[in-house]
């Protein structure tokens, strides 16, 4: 074991020890464990940002305060009623609350108020409308070198230029949808708008969804219930077909990408070199295997080449456009994870490979930037051990990288203009929330300034020990958990368990971050009398491609071989009552949960599954394929992980949840699985939300921890 890994259970340990020693009484509610009590977050900076390499501002108390590396007092240098003058000036309503703003040089910044843009001068506490979009508009995209603002309405793209409005689409067809995320928001793929980087041309996103079949989804809103379909593509059945426009402001044209290939692949990872005249995309077949990173001209949309293919037997996941270097756009940086982790590679524009900037076996999780000269790289990653994140630099000269933050937990970097400090932004297994200046230079990195280390904001209640620590996993992997004693806890009595589990992709629960990565439901699990444990196996993130991608094909087998490695070490313990586990989890965890009753009947006394995939060929193109290939090409993959067909199996308490609107696990999933139940005589506690999504947000929460602690309480206390 690491000595870092053994300084986080001394450190939960020690900690949980003091906290006891300091006497708390307060008990936590549920409405501090669905985050309904501001009180129980831990203190946060807003609007931290630099201004210059050695100056920097935040607000607070609805202030714009200024600091400076060089010195530890503060400046306030404007206040809200200043902008809210600023803004009645305007004929515009006031604010009750600072906003976001965003600088644009040391002295200027932009915020948004009103359905508008504004830019406000420090130096003459005065400001000017930029521009102002109409208030049906989503999507809002807002170029800082033009000022222009790409948004949509409906199903088209218009641009505001100078509050001037332009149409760039005119689809009547409401199945063509301009300016939006495509591909249900995998690859990376978070918008739909994409501006060159002097602002002359806007790349933006193009879906034909005609194609796809339409999915009901009931509102229950008017008096007689209404139908709003949704497109959803159903693994193996036909998908959407997306193109990358180009349009030009000096022409007031657009062009069209001509990429090659079938037109159910996936185009990702849009990037604009410096001098705007070319566009890179990374172009995913269906089958997800094979990537080749591929240019285009940005004036014609004609393909030019391909730089270079990516190809794995398992699957290809591009998450990050490639990234020029500053002042040499004749070389660029591109993240993969061929070699098993996601690690940063150096390539020239030919597409000839000049370096692997990072190997191992840990992962590059963050590309943090590159200082002007190109000599340092800044990056976050795993490398001191799955459970942590920690900031780097990579010397381009020496080849060697330095590690930069100290205390052990999980960090964010806010880098300078320059990258020569940068704000340091992490949680801990013992520190809540914790922001400081580093140092990025030197042999050493050093604090410079301390910023705000949060007050414990559950100093005053009472929680159980919290340990993290790794058992093996039956092929030999390490895998790690979280276990939370209840309050109280006497070695001498028998508990009863709540497992909680997730299990899948693009999730890690067990983290050296504040609560251990737990959600505070889980503290009250334990308040109220449950030993707590969460592992998280093999097939979720944090860990590399080989670690997530062995679930290829055949989803719920290695995990819950996984997760039974858990049980039958939590079996161990003299005080963990065996007759008396149940087992929790939501949406891939909802899966997980169901997949575990049926695969060892009469384990859990009870289970509870919120949005489960109870049938993967319900599941979406995207995603679903990815890890389960196709029902065509993978019948038997389909059959062994369906909870549906195994239905008649289920012989423990089960409670499903499900919002009537879900459109990522469709109800679709929950009802079939019921209707198998009814056939078989199966008995199944059942409760939706009606008009909720894929999860339980809002007040709602309570009620939804409510409903999962009743039947936890009933089912394993009785």
């Amino acid at each position: 074991m690491k000595k870092s890994f053994t300084h986080i259970v001394i450190a939960v340990v020690a900690i949980m020890f003091f906290f006891n020693l300091q006497g708390q009484t307060k008990k936590l509610t549920l409405t501090d464990a669905a985050y309904q009590n501001r009180n129980v977050f831990p203190e946060r900076m807003f609007n931290l940002q630099w201004l210059t390499d050695n100056t920097f501002v935040y607000t607070s108390q609805n202030a714009l305060i200024q600091g400076n590396i060089q010195k530890t007092n503060r400046d306030t240098i404007l206040k809200l009623d200043d902008i809210s003058t600023f803004l009645i000036q305007q004929g515009e309503n006031s604010l009750k609350y600072f906003p976001s703003i965003q600088f644009t040089d040391e002295n200027t910044f932009i915020f948004y108020a009103n359905n508008a843009v504004y830019q406000y001068q420090l130096s003459s506490h005065s400001g000017k409308k930029i521009n102002s979009y109409p208030a049906e508009a989503e999507n809002v995209d807002l170029d800082l070198s033009t000022h222009r603002i790409a948004y949509t309405k409906g199903n088209n793209l218009f641009i505001s230029d100078n509050e001037k409005e332009i149409a760039i689409t005119d689809d009547k067809n409401p199945a063509i949808v301009n300016g939006q995320t495509v591909h249900r928001n995998e690859f990376g793929i978070e918008k739909g708008t994409f501006f060159s980087p002097k602002g002359t041309k806007l790349a933006f996103y193009k879906m034909d969804e005609s194609m796809v079949a339409e999915y009901p989804i009931v509102s229950i809103e008017e008096r007689i219930a209404t139908e709003k379909p949704i497109r959803y593509p159903m693994a193996g059945e036909k998908s959407h077909e997306v193109k990358i426009g180009i349009y030009d402001f000096k022409t007031e044209k657009t062009v069209f990408l001509k990429p090659i290939g079938d037109p159910e692949q996936y185009l990702t990872n849009i990037s604009w070199n410096p001098n705007e005249n070319y566009i890179y995309v990374a172009i995913l077949n269906r089958d997800q295997n094979k990537m080749t990173l591929s240019q285009f001209d940005a004036t014609t949309g004609d393909f030019v080449s391909v730089l270079f293919e990516e190809e794995n037997q398992r699957y290809v996941e591009p998450q990050n456009g490639i990234i020029f270097m500053p002042n040499n756009a004749t070389q660029f940086i591109w993240q993969s994870q061929r070699s098993g982790h996601n690690h940063l590679y150096l390539y020239d524009i030919n597409g000839k490979l000049l370096r692997e900037i990072t190997q191992g076996n840990w992962d590059v999780t963050t590309f943090n930037g590159i200082d002007k000269n190109g000599q340092k790289l800044f990056f976050t990653a795993t490398k001191e051990s799955p459970l942590e994140r920690h900031i780097y630099s990579y010397d381009f000269k020496k080849g060697t990288i330095a590690k930069l933050t100290n205390e052990h937990g999980t960090h964010h970097a806010q880098f300078s203009p320059e990258k020569s400090y940068f704000f340091d932004v992490f949680s801990s297994t013992d520190v809540s929330s914790c922001y400081k200046i580093m140092s990025a230079t030197g042999k050493e990195s050093k604090e410079i300034q301390s910023l705000l280390t949060s007050k414990n904001t559950l100093a005053d209640y009472t929680l159980g020990e919290m340990t993290i620590d790794k058992i093996k996993s039956d092929n030999g992997v390490d895998l790690y958990y979280r276990l939370i004693k209840p309050v109280d806890f006497d070695p001498n009595k028998k508990y009863p368990v709540f497992v909680y589990v997730y299990g899948g992709p693009h999730a890690q629960l067990v983290t050296d971050s504040w609560l251990g990565g737990g959600d505070l439901f889980l503290y009250y699990m334990a308040q109220e009398g449950f030993v707590v444990f969460t592992l998280d196996n093999q097939g979720s993130d944090g860990r590399g491609h080989v670690f997530e991608s062995v679930i290829h094909r055949q989803v719920g087998q290695q995990e819950c071989k996984d997760q039974m490695a858990g049980i039958n070490f939590l079996k161990q313990f003299p005080w963990v009552d065996q007759d008396r586990m149940g087992i929790d989890g939501w949406s891939y965890g909802g899966f997980m949960t169901i997949n575990m009753l049926l695969t060892y009947p009469n384990l859990f006394k009870a289970g509870c599954a919120g949005g489960p995939v109870c049938d993967w060929k319900y599941y979406e193109v995207m995603y679903g394929e990815r890890y389960m290939d196709t029902p065509q090409n993978n019948p038997q993959g389909y059959a062994n992980s369906s909870l549906i067909e195994r239905a008649n199996q289920l012989q423990d308490d089960l409670l499903i949840i499900h919002g009537t609107i879900d459109d990522v696990v469709v109800w679709q999933h929950s009802l079939t699985f019921i209707q198998k139940c009814i056939e078989n005589g199966i008995q199944v506690d059942y409760f939706v939300y009606p008009g909720h999504e894929h999860n339980v947000r809002g007040i709602d929460r309570v009620h939804l921890y409510q409903k999962i602690f009743n039947y936890f309480d009933l089912h394993l206390k009785n």
